[in-house]
């Protein structure tokens, strides 16, 4: 008959630190994972993993997403801008101020040409007698050249980044 030891040999699995998400990431842009296996040593391995990217340097990563917002900002800026125009239409400002007079001569030129007010998409004042009217014309066309301006913008910054 056969002795069996009363003792069984276990396979010890050395504890693994769980790392805060900030810490995930080393230095260099590479993701480490540690791990045991049964009767083996413990073993580290680097993958590397750059984000989006796929490959790239972080340099250019960099460069990549800093494009990515300054195209972004400059769509948002020309949303911001036919907004400013709707809004000075809209409380009757001063055309003969020429900050008024700038401020709707740059919303005309990012209208995209399809949105401005001379000839509009949608012309709720076919008559030109109503002023009420020709602020719901420039809310109505100018508020989709915004929109527009913002996905362009959103369009953009997600084929940069990739």
């Amino acid at each position: 008959m056969v002795d069996i030891d009363k003792t069984t040999q276990q396979d010890e699995v050395a504890p693994v630190a769980k790392k805060k998400p900030w810490q995930r990431f080393s230095r260099s842009g590479g993701h480490t994972a540690a791990g045991t296996t049964a009767g083996a040593t413990t073993t580290t391995a680097t993958t590397t993993s750059t984000g989006r990217g796929g490959g790239h340097t972080p340099d250019v990563a960099k460069l990549r997403t800093m494009l990515a917002r300054l195209l972004w900002a400059i769509s948002a800026v020309f949303a911001l801008i036919l907004a400013i125009a709707v809004f000075l239409i809209a409380v009757d400002a001063n055309a003969d101020n020429e900050l008024v007079r700038w401020m709707i001569a740059r919303a005309d030129n990012v209208d995209l040409g399809f949105f401005d007010l001379q000839n509009p998409i949608k012309d709720f004042d076919k008559s030109e007698t109503d002023p009420a009217q020709d602020v719901k014309t420039a809310l109505f066309n100018y508020g989709v050249a915004a929109i527009v301006w913002l996905g362009i913008g959103k369009f953009l910054d997600r084929v940069v980044r990739a």
